[in-house]
Order: structure tokens, then C-alpha cells, then sequence
């Protein structure tokens, strides 16, 4: 399942070449805070992902709710 939700968030990512520097920026719309930049856009995209994996280990810490995606929903439960 984990697999699937951040495949499927990777997918909606987008990136934009950068005119000062020629760098590239990627950001998941939906996903606040997950951002990254590289010079190129290979390593724009790893950067992506690994951010976006540590968004998430941060918000499931946290108990915080994760976006929907598609079909893909991760909800925390509270263990006894």
C-alpha cells in the first residue's frame, strides 16, 4: 500500500527548468513542504521522492492526516 500511495503522489509531481541557473525544481501539488532542486531533472526526481518519503514518516509520527489519492488513503489508528 505504501508503495502504491508514493508512486502515485510521485506521479503528480511536477517540475519546471529554472531560467537563472538552468536547475530544476519539483513540487507535489497537495503535498506542502515537499520540494526539491537539483541541476538536473534526474536528480530532481530522486530528491523528490526522498522528501517526499520523509514528509510522510514525519506526518504518520505526528498522527497527522495524510492526502487522499485517487483511491490511495493512509489513516493512522490509535492502537490500545
Amino acid at each position: 500500500m505504501l508503495t502504491r500511495y508514493l508512486s502515485a503522489a510521485m506521479h503528480r509531481a511536477v517540475y519546471e527548468k529554472l531560467d537563472d541557473d538552468g536547475s530544476f525544481c519539483g513540487e507535489i501539488p497537495g503535498f506542502p513542504g515537499v520540494l526539491a532542486n537539483a541541476p538536473t531533472l534526474e536528480g530532481c526526481r530522486d530528491q523528490l521522492e526522498e522528501v517526499l518519503e520523509e514528509w510522510l514518516l514525519f506526518r504518520i509520527s505526528r498522527n497527522l492526516p495524510l492526502p487522499k489519492i485517487d483511491d490511495l488513503e493512509i489513516r493512522i489508528r490509535a492502537v490500545a
